[in-house]
């Protein structure tokens, strides 16, 4: 189920990838771009942290932003042993 989700999730940002992107250039402020960053987003943490740090990463991408290296955070527990 997660995977089909995932999936399904991943399928616009490559049509995107595919369609609109060679249109509109390759004008992205990070490495690696917005929509390579959001697919491996997705792959490492699942459909709703992948989709929040895409989110979050698309919110950073403005013109008064930062730019540079920008590689999707790895995965940590968070439990925490008392």
């Amino acid at each position: 189920m997660r995977a089909s989700v995932i999936w399904l999730l991943i399928l616009p940002i490559r049509a995107y990838r595919l369609i609109l992107s060679p249109w509109l250039g390759h004008s992205c402020r990070f490495q690696p771009s917005c929509s390579v960053y959001a697919i491996e987003a997705l792959e490492t943490h699942g459909p709703l942290r992948g989709l929040w740090l895409t989110l979050l990463r698309l919110v950073r991408c403005n013109p008064w932003g930062r730019s540079g290296y920008d590689p999707v955070p790895p995965v940590t527990n968070r439990k925490t042993s008392r």
